[in-house]
C-alpha cells in the first residue's frame, strides 16, 4: 500500500490514529505545531521537578480490562507503567463537612457508601446497574463487532446525568457525592447526558491507576511506533493551510511555505481550528456557523506544587473538594469567593513512593476571567496577568491548607497556569477543559463526526465520540475505521490479547 495519510496534531487522538494506520500499511505524516508532542500527554519538568498537564490519572487498566487491551494492541504496555490507586478510596469527595470514600469494585463502592447511607444500599446496586449497562451498551467499549456506524443509544444520549441520579436516588447529599468527580467530564446540570457519566465511573471503577513517571510517555512510545512502522512525525510543523481542489483535500502548508501532500487527511485539532485552515466550498456556511456557535466545556487554573524532599508523605488517593452546596454548581461561581471546589492529586514518579515529591491543585475557572490577555504570548502576557495568577494561587494554596493544615509548609516552589496557557498548548477553543460540551437537550449539536464535506479529510481527538483517555482512543478506532472498517480494528485489538 502507498496510501499517504497527513495527520494535524498529536494528542492522543492524533497518535493513535496514526499508529493504527501505520500498522496496516498507511505511509503517515504527523504533524505537531509545538516542540513536544503528545497534546494534553504533554509534560513540563521545573527545577528538576516533573509534572503532569491533562492526563493525571487512568482507569480500567486491570488483566483483561479494555484500556489495558487498548494499549497491548497499541504496543504501549512495555513503556507505561502504572501504580494502582487506593482501592478502598481512590477517589474522596469532601463536602458539607464530611469525606466520602469512593472504592473500586462494584459490591466495594455501593457498600462503602451504603455504611453511611444504608436506606440507599438497593439504590445505589440500581445505579451501578445502570453505569454498567450503559457502558456495556456502547459496542466499543466491550469490544463487540458493530454493524452500523452508530455507537451510543439515542436513551442514554437524550437522558441527563442528574435526572438519572436524581430519579434513582433519594438522599440529597449521595446525589452530591455521586458527581463529587464532576471535573472529569465538567458535568453542567439537566445538559450532561448519561452517558458521560456512566462511561467515565464505569472506567475508574473497574480500577484506577496513575502513569509511573509522567503520560507523556505514553506519547513518546506511540511516536516511536509510527516511526518503526514507517510513519515520520515532525515537531515544531505549524500547518497554516489545508490544500483542496474541486472534490478533495490535496495536501497542507507549513508557516515555512513547505508543501505537502497526501491521499487522505486528518484533522486532531478543535473543529473550529481546522475550519480556520480549509477556504473550500466543499464546507458549507451553514456548517462553519454551527461549529462556531457551539458552546465548549469549562476550563481551569491549575497550580503545580513542587515538595520538599521527604516532607510529605504520598497520598495514593484523589481529593475532590466542594464549599458549595450543589456540586452541580461548581462551574457557576464568583470570582470574588473563588475557589468553591478544587481537585488535589499527588503525582506518581515511581512504583514503590512514600512520599510526594509533586502535586497539582485545579479548579475550574472560566476563560473570561482571562479573555482580556487573548493573543499574547505565553511568558509575555505582562505584569497584570502575572499578578493575576499569583493571587489565585495564593487563594487555591489557602483552600488547600484548609484541608491539609501543613501543606503549605511543605512546598518548595510553585507553578501555576490559566485557561491561556490550555489554549497555547493544546489549541482548543477557550482553553476547554474537554472542548466540545455536550447537551443532552440538543443532542445533534454537540456531536461532531469524524466525517466531513470534504470526503478525504477526518477529524479525531476529543470532540470526537467522547474525551478521556478511552474516549479519545475510541473516537481514533472509529476514525481510523473510516479507512480499514471498525470491525477490523476490533478484530485486531481481540488477536492481540
Amino acid at each position: 500500500m502507498d496510501k499517504r495519510v497527513i495527520i494535524i496534531g498529536s494528542g492522543l487522538g492524533g497518535l493513535t490514529c496514526g499508529y493504527i494506520l501505520a500498522k496496516n500499511g498507511y505511509r503517515v505524516t504527523l504533524l505537531e505545531q509545538n516542540t513536544q508532542f503528545g497534546g494534553c500527554l504533554q509534560n513540563f519538568t521545573r527545577r528538576g521537578a516533573k509534572f503532569e498537564t491533562g492526563m493525571h490519572y487512568i482507569g480500567s487498566m486491570g488483566e483483561g480490562e479494555v484500556l489495558r487491551s487498548f494499549f497491548n494492541y497499541l504496543a504501549l504496555l512495555p513503556d507505561v507503567r502504572v501504580r494502582a490507586l487506593d482501592r478502598a478510596a481512590y477517589d474522596i469527595i469532601s463536602i458539607a463537612g464530611e469525606r466520602f470514600p469512593l472504592a473500586n469494585g462494584d459490591e466495594p463502592f455501593v457498600e462503602t457508601l451504603a455504611r453511611r447511607f444504608p436506606r440507599e444500599r438497593q439504590h445505589l446496586r440500581e445505579y451501578v446497574r445502570v453505569i454498567n449497562e450503559v457502558a456495556a451498551g456502547s459496542p466499543l467499549h466491550s469490544l463487540q463487532y458493530v454493524d452500523s456506524m452508530t455507537f451510543l443509544e439515542l436513551s442514554h444520549v437524550k437522558r441527563s446525568a442528574s435526572e438519572f441520579i436524581d430519579a434513582t436516588i433519594t438522599d440529597g447529599l449521595l446525589r452530591q457525592v455521586l458527581v463529587g468527580n464532576l471535573p472529569l467530564y465538567a458535568g453542567v446540570k439537566g445538559r450532561t447526558p448519561l452517558y458521560i457519566h456512566a462511561f467515565v465511573n464505569h472506567f475508574y471503577n473497574a480500577g484506577a491507576y496513575r502513569v509511573v513517571g509522567g503520560s507523556d510517555v505514553i506519547a513518546r512510545s506511540l511516536v516511536t511506533s509510527i516511526r518503526a512502522l514507517g510513519g515520520e512525525a515532525r515537531a515544531g510543523a505549524r500547518v497554516v493551510k489545508i490544500s483542496c481542489d474541486a472534490t478533495r483535500a490535496t495536501g497542507v502548508t507549513l508557516a515555512t511555505g513547505e508543501e505537502l501532500r497526501c491521499d487522505y487527511l486528518v484533522s486532531n485539532t478543535h473543529p473550529l481550528r481546522t475550519l480556520e485552515l480549509l477556504d473550500t466550498p466543499l464546507i458549507r456556511r451553514s456548517y462553519r456557523e454551527r461549529v462556531a456557535g457551539l458552546k465548549n466545556s469549562i476550563s481551569n487554573f491549575t497550580l503545580y506544587l513542587h515538595f520538599k524532599k521527604d516532607a510529605l508523605p504520598y497520598l495514593n488517593s484523589n481529593l475532590y473538594h466542594y464549599d458549595l452546596p450543589d456540586v452541580w454548581g461548581a462551574g457557576d461561581y464568583d470570582p470574588a469567593a473563588w475557589p468553591g471546589s478544587f481537585l488535589y492529586m499527588h503525582l506518581c514518579s515511581s512504583v514503590d513512593q512514600r512520599y510526594a515529591d509533586t502535586a497539582i491543585v485545579m479548579a475550574y475557572m472560566r476563560f473570561e476571567e482571562v479573555a482580556r490577555w487573548r493573543g499574547t504570548r505565553v511568558g509575555r502576557r505582562g505584569e497584570e496577568y502575572e499578578a493575576f495568577k499569583r493571587d489565585r494561587a495564593e487563594r487555591l494554596l489557602e483552600a488547600l491548607e484548609r484541608q491539609y493544615p501543613g501543606t503549605r509548609a511543605n512546598v518548595e516552589h510553585y507553578y501555576a497556569s490559566t485557561p491561556l496557557t490550555y489554549l497555547d498548548y493544546t489549541g482548543t477553543e477557550e482553553g476547554a477543559m474537554y472542548g466540545i460540551l455536550r447537551d443532552c437537550t440538543e443532542p445533534s449539536q454537540g456531536v461532531i463526526s469524524q466525517r466531513t464535506r470534504v470526503p478525504n479529510l477526518f477529524q479525531v481527538g476529543q470532540n470526537i465520540n467522547s474525551h478521556g483517555i478511552l474516549g479519545v482512543i475510541i473516537g481514533a478506532i472509529i476514525t481510523a475505521g473510516e479507512l480499514l472498517g471498525v470491525n477490523e480494528i476490533i478484530k485486531q485489538i481481540k488477536r492481540a490479547r
